[in-house]
C-alpha cells in the first residue's frame, strides 16, 4: 500500500488548453491494460525536457535528444508502457523511429516533431508494429480532459496513478497547471523521474523551457530516491502551450516567472514525492534534512548516503531505531573533513545526538516512537556552514524484493 497517497480525482485534474491526451489498449503489456498514450499539442506550444543522466540510455532517450535538438516544433509525444526499449542497440532506435515515423503519418507531421517515449522491461524488442496499429484508436480518444486516464496509462509496477493540478494568476488571466508521472522502482533520477510530463497554458518563450525543465527537475525529481537505481528511460518534459491571455514570459527572474516557476515546481514536487509515497513495498516516506553544510552539494551528499543506506532503510522497515546508522551513513558519504563532534542528529522533535554523541537526554522509547510514524523526518546538523538541502525516500521492505523478484513474470 502507499504512503498516504491516493489518486487525485478526475474532476480535481484541470485540462490544459491545447494539450490533449488519447489511450488506447495496444497489446503492448497485458490483456485488458491500456498501454499506449498520446499527448497532442496545438502549433506554437513551446516544450522543454530533461532525461536521464544514465550513460546506457535507452533508444527513446536517444531520439527524443535529437528531435528536441533539431528545433522544428514538437507537436506530440507518443509513449508505451510495457517495453522499455533499452539495451536494444540499432533495432531499438529502428524500432522507435518507426514509431515515430508512424505517428507522424497520422497528423502529417515530420517524425522530428514527435517525442518518444518508453517504460517497462529491458533488452526486449519493441512491437512498433502493435504501437502503428494502435494508433488510430488513440488518435480518436484524443481530448483536454484525458490526463487522469493518462496517469494510469503510463503506469508499470505503480500501485496509485499519480496525477496534479492548480490554477494560479498571471497578470489577472487564469493559468492551469497539470502535471503527471509514473515510477516506485528504479528510482535514483539523477535528472528526473521514471517518466513526468507537466504542462501548463501559460505563454512562455521557447528560450526559457529547458532552463525551466531543468530548475523544476532540480528541486523536485532529483531530490527523491527509492532504491538508487538510475533508470535507462528517465524523461521529465515540460510544455507551455502558450494559449492564456497574458504578455509572454521572458525571464524566470521576472515576478510572473517566479510565480509561474513556484506554482509548477509545487506541483513536480508533489508528483516526486508521489514515487516516493507509491514506491515499491514502502510503508514509511521519509523527508532526510541536512543543515549546516559548507555547500548544498555537500549536503545532498551526506542526505543520500543516508537514504541509499539499505541498513538505515530496513531499520525503518522495522520502527527500529538503531540510529547510530544514520551516524555512520553521515560518516562515510565522503566529506574528509567531516568534524563528528559538531554533528547533531533529530528524528522529527527528538533530539537524538548532540556534538556526535548519544544526547544525554535521549531514551529509545522517544526514538521508538518515531520510527513507528508512517511519515518521518531525519534532521541531521552538519556545523560546517549555513547550507541546506532535503531529499525524500521510502524503507526498504520484504515486499520491495517479491516486487523486483517476480517483475518479468
Amino acid at each position: 500500500m502507499p504512503v498516504n497517497l491516493v489518486a487525485t480525482p478526475v474532476a480535481e485534474l484541470y485540462p490544459v488548453p491545447g494539450v490533449r491526451w488519447g489511450i488506447t489498449e495496444a497489446g503492448i503489456r497485458k490483456v485488458g491494460r491500456k498501454d499506449l498514450s498520446v499527448l497532442l499539442l496545438e502549433e506554437g506550444a513551446s516544450v522543454g525536457a530533461v532525461f536521464t543522466q544514465n550513460r546506457f540510455c535507452a533508444a527513446p532517450v536517444q531520439i527524443c535528444r535529437e528531435h528536441l535538438a533539431k528545433n522544428m516544433g514538437i507537436r506530440a509525444m507518443l509513449i508505451n508502457t510495457g517495453n522499455a526499449n533499452a539495451g536494444t542497440g540499432a533495432d531499438g532506435l529502428n524500432r522507435a523511429q518507426a514509431s515515430c515515423i508512424a505517428l507522424a503519418r497520422e497528423l502529417n507531421l515530420s517524425p522530428e516533431q514527435i517525442l518518444p517515449f518508453s517504460t517497462g522491461v529491458i533488452m526486449e524488442p519493441l512491437p512498433h508494429d502493435r504501437i502503428a496499429a494502435g494508433l488510430p484508436a488513440a488518435l480518436a480518444d484524443a481530448r483536454e480532459n484525458n490526463w487522469g486516464q493518462a496517469a494510469e496509462a503510463i503506469m508499470t509496477t505503480d500501485t496509485v496513478a499519480k496525477a496534479f493540478s492548480t490554477r494560479i494568476k498571471l497578470g489577472g488571466t487564469d493559468v492551469t497547471i497539470t502535471g503527471i508521472s509514473k515510477g516506485a522502482g528504479m528510482i535514483r533520477p539523477n535528472m528526473a523521474t521514471m517518466l513526468g510530463f507537466l504542462a501548463t497554458d501559460a505563454c512562455v518563450s521557447p528560450a526559457l523551457m529547458n532552463q525551466l525543465a531543468t530548475e523544476l527537475a532540480e528541486g523536485s525529481f532529483n531530490r527523491v530516491t527509492v532504491d538508487g537505481d538510475t533508470s535507462t528511460n528517465d524523461s521529465f518534459v515540460v510544455v507551455a502551450s502558450n494559449k492564456a491571455a497574458h504578455a509572454p514570459i521572458t525571464s524566470l527572474d521576472s515576478a510572473e516567472g517566479q510565480a509561474l516557476r513556484a506554482a509548477m515546481l509545487a506541483i513536480a514536487r508533489q508528483l516526486a514525492q508521489a514515487i516516493v509515497r507509491d514506491g515499491e513495498g514502502a510503508t514509511k516516506f521519509i523527508t532526510i534534512q541536512v543543515e549546516g553544510g559548507k555547500t548544498g552539494a555537500e549536503c545532498r551528499q551526506v542526505a543520500y548516503a543516508i537514504a541509499h543506506s539499505p541498513l538505515v532503510k530496513t531499520a525503518f522497515f522495522a520502527s527500529d531505531p538503531n540510529l547510530g546508522r544514520i551516524l555512520a551513513a553521515v560518516g562515510y558519504a565522503g566529506i574528509n573533513d567531516l568534524d563528528q563532534t559538531r554533528i547533531d542528529l533529530y528524528l522529527d522533535d527528538v533530539l537524538v545526538a548532540k556534538n556526535g554523541g548519544r544526547h544525554v537526554d535521549y531514551v529509545e522509547a522517544d526514538g521508538q516512537r518515531v520510527m513507528k510514524q508512517s511519515e518521518i523526518t531525519v534532521r541531521v546538523l552538519l556545523g560546517r556552514g549555513t547550507a541546506a538541502d532535503t531529499v525524500w525516500t521510502c524503507d526498504l521492505s520484504y515486499d520491495y524484493v517479491k516486487i523486483n523478484a517476480d517483475y518479468r513474470s
